[in-house]
């Protein structure tokens, strides 16, 4: 059964923290901007090197643009939001972009001060269940070897998987079952 391009653009779970703290996972809205780039500017410098491979800034309104209009078909994003003071704030986001029939890229960020709650283990299992329905086969990604937390994500996800290590980069395939 395929999950059609509105009933991923609607998703939404909740999911427990390893603290206790109740976690939403949604999909990505387009007026999630300001809270995705507020998000990304509470990330510390090593966090965003490990998620892009390399230094960052800052984003241009272009790659900003590519990180917030997604379609739910090809490129598929989920943000992990707490309750802060009242307010849901993005605390991660994980997404897939296709590229070929039946295989995505995974990658995931989260902020700092959420990191080793289970916040990338759950935005995992929610990409990888629309994935699954949406007909996907695998996923691919390539993270740094010191990169440890998202290497562990992958391998706790429950999904076979196949390393491949080269100098300075992890090459992952986690197959769909």
């Amino acid at each position: 059964m395929d999950l059609s391009n509105q009933q991923a653009a609607t998703y939404s779970a909740l999911e427990q923290l390893r603290n206790g703290r109740e976690l939403e996972i949604r999909s990505l809205k387009p007026d999630d901007r300001a809270e995705l780039i507020a998000a990304v500017n509470r990330a510390s410098p090593q966090s965003l090197y490990r998620r892009f491979l390399g230094a960052r800034r800052g984003f241009t309104d272009k790659e900003i643009d590519f990180f917030v209009n997604v379609d739910f078909f090809s490129h598929v994003a989920l943000v992990a939001l707490l309750n802060e003071g009242g307010r849901s704030v993005i605390i991660g986001g994980g997404r897939y972009v296709v590229l070929q029939p039946g295989q995505a890229e995974v990658a995931f960020a989260v902020v700092d001060q959420h990191q080793g709650q289970g916040v990338g283990a759950a935005l995992m299992k929610h990409l990888a269940r629309i994935a699954r329905q949406s007909g996907l086969k695998e996923f691919v990604a390539e993270v740094l070897p010191e990169n440890l937390p998202m290497l562990g994500v992958f391998k706790s996800s429950g999904l076979p998987l196949s390393i491949k290590r080269e100098p300075g980069l992890v090459h992952i395939v986690l197959r769909m079952v």
